[in-house]
């Protein structure tokens, strides 16, 4: 029986086919739907070697039930996990440069692990860290946020956070944790050495233990009258910072 897990939305599908068409076993498309889009994505799995099938509506209900589907449903095989040792035998060792990372410490919501993906391969991260417990999965919901970052950004889960924390500023990486609190302004702050980007979940922020692991906390200037942002923004927003300073210092 096959193991595989079920993505939706055509951005995903056609992520996936672009990227890992090995890992897909099966597509599956609503009758009736005969748009362009659709049927470039239907000549291309086919091209692939993907089985297509048309589906019934109860097949989108049973798969993809509260999702907003556009009519495409793929059986994939899972995303092999990867770990602390895979972080730091083979990713830090063989940057070319500074390592930037971008860690999240109890997002438990998956649109804000896909949108965190998705900013996290746009603005250069090389990987993003969640710790295993209380941490959102990389489900369907995600990987549609994600569009197709999800299968590109290597996403680490570690067992212990604040270990992971303590064994990457001893491989020489600075930590850069979010808060909201904090009288330093994050473009104050030096983001051009290699660094983790550490945010926190919205109301709760960092956890304690996260937060004394960090060697700088900053904080994004507000000017209008709410006082934080969506975690994925706030990710963005640090993301960005960090390659705005690298770009300047390479000019």
């Amino acid at each position: 029986m096959s193991t595989g897990e079920w993505i939706h939305g055509l951005h995903a599908v056609e992520a996936m086919v672009e990227r890992s068409p090995g890992r897909i076993e099966e597509v599956l498309l609503a009758p009736g739907r005969r748009d362009q889009r659709l049927q470039r994505l239907r000549e291309s799995l086919l091209a692939a070697g993907v089985v297509v099938h048309e589906a019934r509506k109860d097949d989108f209900d049973r798969h993809a039930a509260d999702a907003v589907h556009q009519g495409v449903l793929a059986r994939v095989r899972p995303t092999v996990a990867l770990g602390e040792d895979w972080l730091f035998d083979t990713l830090l060792p063989g940057l070319s440069g500074p390592a930037l990372l971008l860690v999240l410490d109890g997002v438990t919501d998956p649109h804000n692990l896909g949108a965190c993906l998705r900013s996290a391969d746009a603005f250069g991260a090389h990987a993003l860290i969640v710790p295993k417990d209380h941490s959102a999965p990389l489900n369907a919901t995600a990987r549609k946020a994600a569009s197709g970052a999800a299968d590109v950004l290597p996403l680490v889960s570690v067992t212990n956070l604040a270990r992971a924390l303590r064994a990457l500023q001893e491989a020489g990486v600075w930590i850069v944790g979010a808060a909201g609190e904090s009288a330093a302004e994050l473009r104050t702050v030096d983001l051009c050495g290699p660094i983790a980007l550490v945010l926190g979940a919205e109301g709760h922020g960092l956890r304690r233990l996260t937060r004394e692991h960090c060697d700088y906390l900053a904080a994004i200037p507000m000017s209008g009258s709410v006082s934080s942002l969506n975690v994925s923004v706030a990710a963005g927003v640090f993301l960005y910072e960090a390659a705005r300073q690298r770009g300047a210092k390479r000019a």
